[in-house]
């Protein structure tokens, strides 16, 4: 059984397992503190094996348990992270783009607001499903669009698999400048920030340098800057870790497997991801594993929705993976129209801090900035949120209101209010 097809099969076992009242009670806590919902996905995640054995014996009437509990848990948080503001934006809704229906959530308080559009890492990790805690607090002072990518989560979902050959670099960097135009018209704002993250990073440096006149700002953190190279400094990090760790046995596997890129799903590829989260540190571990538990009690999604989260990782890998370790380094470099800000983890093991920091050194750019955020990793802006929403309304967000033009007053309010559930209907074609 596919490892990335576990949560077809495992969701009652998970009841049989561990039981609905500790989940339960783990999970509950999720109001108060999201530490605890990483803490119980990170045990539930080391029985999947289990899980499925015990698949035989659930009943009707357990897995009917499990699924209204779900449900609650997702209205429950509904509410907790429902917009109050009469000025706030909260749409949902598939977004023709270049032939396709593609998932664009947009949120904030209050629509004069800057627009943040993030692009999600990966291939093909949408965050819309787990993300909203973490990005919550950022609604208040920016109008925060995310976008499930081609092939990935609802638009994967929505379309099905890309045709082969199809998905590609360019395809991406065409939606994403696509969508920026839609968002400049239906939000009646003249630039946006664009924020990338990882994978996400890559393309954003690819829509600002092709198309300035969009942005007002670009922020980078997770920063790919040369994929062989940030591997080979990664591998490095993980040797290290394991020497640290005093684990004589992980460390000569590691040299006899050699640096990446592996297999997917090899043994190689296991072993490497072991030791890259552990050279993370546990709240980078915490928080992967931790999404899951977010993704299920998600406002208005499916268990099948988040299928399809973890489909499109694997597809968009399989098809995106080979061409981004192809990417020249140079496409990434060179000169900016726009103002450069990379926020990066101090300790992110996968895009190491040292390599960023060289590349931002490089660049020519109107203004430009790189920030280490302490004890934080690849995944700072999540980890770390707090303190990435601190920089941003520190240097990011003066600068996008003062390249903003006035609205005019009568203009019409974009958009509508609420619609949070899932849209059977595209907006207007891009």
């Amino acid at each position: 059984m596919r490892a990335d097809k576990w949560l077809e099969v495992n969701l009652v076992g998970l009841v049989i397992l561990v039981g609905l009242a500790f989940v339960a009670a783990k999970l509950l806590n999720t109001d108060a503190q999201l530490t605890a919902v990483q803490s119980a996905a990170l045990t539930t995640a080391v029985r999947l094996e289990r899980i499925e054995q015990a698949l035989p014996n659930a009943s009707a009437t357990q897995e009917k348990q499990f699924q209204d509990w779900l449900d609650t848990r997702s209205r429950n948080h509904e509410r907790q992270y429902a917009l109050s503001s009469a000025d706030a934006i909260e749409e949902a809704a598939y977004v023709p783009i270049d032939g396709i229906d593609q998932w664009v959530t947009i949120r904030g308080e209050h629509r004069d607001n800057p627009v943040l559009l993030f692009l999600h890492g990966g291939p093909g990790d949408a965050t819309n499903p787990w993300s909203y805690p973490y990005l919550a607090a950022w609604e208040k002072a920016f109008t925060v669009v995310q976008w499930d990518q081609r092939g990935a989560g609802r638009t994967l979902e929505r379309n099905g698999a890309p045709a082969a050959g199809t998905l590609t670099i360019a395809q991406l960097v065409q939606d994403g400048l696509q969508l920026s135009e839609y968002l400049r018209g239906h939000l009646h704002q003249g630039k946006i920030i664009l924020v990338g993250q990882s994978w996400g990073a890559v393309l954003a440096v690819l829509m600002v340098k092709a198309r300035p006149e969009l942005f007002s700002a670009f922020v980078g953190t997770g920063q790919i800057v040369d994929p062989p190279a940030d591997e080979r400094a990664a591998y490095q990090a993980v040797l290290a870790t394991a020497q640290a760790a005093g684990d004589s046995q992980a460390l000569a596997s590691l040299k006899a497997i050699g640096p990446p890129p592996y297999g997917q799903g090899t043994s190689a590829s296991q072993l490497y991801d072991r030791w890259l989260r552990a050279c993370e540190g546990s709240s980078a571990d915490a928080f992967l594993s931790g999404r899951i538990g977010l993704a299920l009690t998600a406002p208005g999604y499916t268990l099948q929705d988040v299928d399809e989260w973890i489909d499109g990782r694997t597809l968009s890998a399989q098809d995106l993976d080979k061409e981004e370790h192809e990417l020249a380094p140079r496409r990434l470099a060179g000169t900016f129209a726009v103002p450069v800000f990379v926020f990066q983890g101090a300790h992110d093991c996968s895009s190491p801090a040292s390599l960023a920091m060289q590349y931002v050194n490089t660049l020519e750019a109107p203004m430009k900035a790189f920030v280490t955020i302490p004890n934080a990793g690849h995944y700072a802006v999540f980890t770390h949120s707090d303190e990435f929403l601190r920089l941003l309304l520190e240097r990011v967000r003066p600068l996008a209101l003062s390249r903003q033009p006035r609205r005019d007053d009568t203009s019409a309010r974009p958009g509508t209010r609420g619609r949070t559930g899932r849209s059977g209907h595209a907006a207007p074609a891009v």
